[in-house]
């Protein structure tokens, strides 16, 4: 082909685009859940959807892909295209997925398009249990050394660092029972397969509520109160040692790989943080007991890592990471 055409086809290639690339999102997104249908992670990223979609103007097909505390939906991401079209909804895991070594890499390869809420962890029991507060059960618990069980989400998981952090200031032993998310292991709970729980608020609201799970303890130095339980006690009531923890629990947010374009991922930050100013989310965060952050790009990163120093080096001081986070060049707080 000669000079001359090639000139004209692009030429009329362009004409038939409108002069211009087609603009972001062209088709429906992928929306990856790391954790269980049911559990705090789940209820957030579905919460949110509605509104990003009508923000983008596309359908976001969400999918849960639980695992490996994380790794399993976080690999999945990681190995798409880096194109903006699938998006990681995702939990504090991953930040300490490098010192358990579950995967050799956290959220430093993701752009936080947004961090939507933080929430507060409680640790439950079923509403019948005979303890009434966490000094009961770990006065039990030591009275009967591995033969009271703890749903568990497995290594990095809510449970297993408020297991690991609680263990950091009082000594007892339990056994520790894995499950694909705070669903499922609540679900085991109400049916007595396990007898104790740490589970972000946000997963505990609507049992606490009903009257099927009482909360012994909330993760935090200020008490709370839940609709159908008022006045839970802050785990500082029973352990004061716990202060120098505070404050910390779980938090919710959307990622993309951080090598999608930079158009691309403003478009994201853009629908996502309109999506959760929406006041029906942000009434339902509230509701279930979380603060609404609205946090992405710098000030995010920030938080991510100021998150992942407290508590890999809480793990690292009780003997529960598997490599020291001086090997990532994580400092300790």
């Amino acid at each position: 082909m000669s000079y001359r055409k090639i000139v004209a086809a692009a030429a009329a290639a362009v004409l038939v685009s409108g002069g211009a690339a087609a603009a972001f999102p062209e088709r429906e997104l992928s929306g990856v859940i790391m954790w269980g249908a049911g559990g705090a992670m789940d209820v957030a990223s579905r919460a949110i959807a509605p509104h990003a979609e009508a923000a983008l103007g596309k359908k976001i097909v969400m999918v849960n892909r639980p695992g490996g505390t994380g790794a399993i939906a976080t690999n999945f991401v990681i190995n798409q295209p880096a194109d903006g079209y699938t998006l990681l909804f995702g939990a504090e895991n991953p930040q300490l997925h490098q010192v358990l070594q579950l995967a050799d890499f956290g959220y430093e390869r993701f752009h936080p398009v947004a961090i939507l809420a933080r929430g507060v962890a409680v640790v439950v029991v079923k509403a019948d249990s005979p303890w009434n507060s966490m000094k009961d059960f770990v006065e039990d618990a030591r009275k009967r050394p591995g033969k009271l069980k703890m749903g568990s989400t497995g290594p990095g998981g809510l449970p297993h660092s408020v297991g690991s952090m609680l263990n950091s200031v009082t000594k007892f032993q339990v056994i520790s029972v894995p499950f694909d998310g705070e669903g499922p292991g609540l679900t085991a709970l109400l049916g007595g397969h396990v007898d104790i729980m740490p589970v972000g608020v946000g997963a505990a609201a609507e049992n606490v509520k009903a009257g099927r799970v009482k909360a012994l303890a909330v993760i935090d130095a200020e008490p709370l109160s839940l609709a159908g339980q008022a006045g839970i006690a802050p785990i500082t009531k029973d352990f004061p040692e716990f202060a120098k923890y505070l404050p910390w629990g779980p938090f919710y947010g959307v990622f993309v790989r951080r090598d999608t374009p930079a158009d691309v991922t403003a478009t994201l930050v853009k629908a996502f943080r309109t999506a959760a100013e929406n006041p029906q989310f942000v009434q339902l965060m509230k509701d279930r007991g979380n603060v609404p952050m609205t946090m992405s790009g710098a000030e995010a990163d920030a938080f991510l890592k100021k998150w992942q120093s407290v508590t890999t080096w809480v793990l690292q001081d009780v003997g529960a990471a598997k490599a020291s986070p001086d090997k990532f060049g994580i400092p300790r707080p």
